[in-house]
């Protein structure tokens, strides 16, 4: 067996999965460490004409010059940290890339989302890759087939790592969803590779 499992459906093409990436043990300690360490921010974005806060928190550690801009707002990175710059180390050998920067984002309850998107921003590159570390509690991540409308539900549990590559941004949306079930916080780590210059 590799070192991705298949989701109990099937998950879009270039779209692995490894639910037992970090122990529960280690995990549970990574959200602790970071939910106190990093300074989380609320942002603020443009739909519509009008001004929203995004309904969770961010941050946004990196490489010097590994800028990012979405929905509007422009991310200059925080160094990393000792925490960060070690699951760089682990999830670049997992994914068998090379990382830049990491988003993290603190979904604070069921209310915190973030709605279709794709992950195609010119400073991503033509195909991104992007290596999604899932810490706290479980929720549920879907795709969305841009042409199809076909959708893929799939449950992240604490300590899993969900790798998208190729053509995945071009052919497929993908959102956390709000809940209405009692869900504690849960931290997501999308680590990328920024290009510069």
């Amino acid at each position: 067996m590799s070192l991705f499992e298949t989701d109990d459906r099937e998950l879009p093409a270039n779209v692995e999965l490894d639910r037992g990436f970090l122990a529960r043990d280690t995990a549970g300690s990574l959200f602790a460490t970071l939910r106190e360490t990093v300074a989380w921010r609320q942002d603020h974005a443009r739909m519509f004409g009008k001004p929203i806060r995004l309904p969770r928190l961010t941050a946004w550690h990196g490489d010097p010059g590994a800028g990012y801009l979405y929905s509007g707002i422009a991310n200059e990175p925080l160094p990393w940290t000792p925490e960060l710059a070690r699951l760089r180390e682990l999830v670049e050998s997992a994914a068998g890339a090379r990382f830049n920067s990491v988003l993290l984002n603190l979904y604070r309850d069921g209310n915190d989302s973030v709605g279709w998107h794709a992950d195609d921003e010119p400073e991503l590159g033509q195909n991104p890759l992007i290596a999604s570390l899932s810490l706290g509690h479980t929720r549920t991540f879907r795709f969305r087939h841009n042409e199809t409308r076909r959708t893929i539900s799939v449950v992240l549990d604490s300590g899993s790592l969900l790798v998208m590559r190729g053509s995945i941004q071009h052919e497929w949306q993908h959102c956390l969803p709000k809940t209405k079930r009692a869900v504690g916080p849960r931290i997501n780590l999308t680590f990328r590779w920024i290009v510069v210059g």
